[in-house]
């Protein structure tokens, strides 16, 4: 290999020389975008950093595997669904087909895989039991939850004070702030109107973080290189990921975790719930160039 790359690790916040598990190959997952709508240029930026680093690897002579997810299944997908009136399956497939004419417009190399959270409904169960059989989850009115007082290493990744920790509290949502911190929800109990499966867990559907710990440790195995995301996935979403794939497997769940900043407008990050964003189709049809954009972003 040539010269030595070097990541600031979001998990040791040191700046470490990157040495994978296998000496010529890298396994990557890159947290991808819930399709419940368009995503925006500050999404896109997170997907470019992606894309350069996914570059950078190559350049250096390794073979990379690069998995990324799509969200199909989550509160804002469900809410978007039945606000149209389609199954959730026609509603998401609009965005994912638009998610990728956004990344073609800029260059973004794509992934090796792209799972959808519905497709690995069976690995999701199967990492709750799991959990189960090791005491780290408990049920309450038909949904699983993971009990965050059962793993020690709780707040690694986020530099999160466990004394912060509600014991015994429970979250429900698949968002939350690090002053809400509860026991999060693995498995939800089936509502009226939302799309559910009966498994063994009951009928019901998965929560928002464990999609991604099931979906990567199928595609890349228990322990593997990089994880990246954005800023404001190191939680809860990276931090419970840890949590409930190490609780479940007894390894190390990712060895190098790498975050991107946002995209920041008058002082304030980009964001649908702030009104700020533009899409990349916005900027299109103001006729600027994709490639002036990808060098902009």
């Amino acid at each position: 290999m040539p010269r030595e790359i070097r990541f600031l690790n979001t998990l040791t916040r040191r700046v470490e020389a990157f040495h994978p598990i296998e000496p010529d190959r890298v396994r990557m997952y890159t947290c991808g975008p819930t399709v419940y709508n368009f995503v925006h240029i500050g999404n896109l930026r997170t997907f470019l950093f992606e894309d350069v680093l996914r570059r950078t690897l190559t350049a250096f002579g390794y073979r990379v595997t690069q998995v990324m997810n799509l969200t199909d299944i989550d509160d804002k997908t469900i809410k978007g669904a039945a606000a149209e009136g389609v199954t959730l399956r026609k509603f998401t497939d609009r965005y994912v087909a638009a998610f990728f004419a956004d990344i073609d417009a800029l260059g973004i190399q794509r992934a090796e895989h792209y799972p959808r959270a519905t497709d690995f409904i069976s690995q999701q169960v199967t990492l709750v039991q799991r959990l189960t059989e090791r005491g780290h989850t408990y049920v309450q009115d038909g949904s699983t939850y993971f009990r965050i007082a059962t793993f020690p290493g709780y707040g690694k990744l986020s530099g999160l004070d466990f004394d912060q920790v509600k014991v015994g509290a429970r979250v429900d949502a698949d968002e939350y702030e690090k002053e809400d911190v509860r026991d999060f929800v693995l498995w939800k109990a089936a509502k009226p109107g939302e799309p559910a499966w009966d498994t063994a867990l009951g009928s019901g559907r998965p929560g928002w973080h464990l999609e991604c710990s099931a979906m990567g440790m199928t595609l890349l195995g228990e322990s593997f290189d990089i994880h990246t995301g954005a800023v404001d996935n190191i939680f809860p979403h990276h931090e419970n990921e840890i949590a409930q794939s190490e609780a479940a497997t007894g390894k190390p769940f990712v060895h190098t975790w790498l975050h991107a900043e946002h995209l920041v407008v008058e002082g304030q990050k980009m964001a649908k719930s702030a009104g700020n964003f533009f899409t990349l189709r916005d900027l299109l049809e103001k006729g600027y160039d994709p490639l002036a954009i990808r060098y902009l972003l």
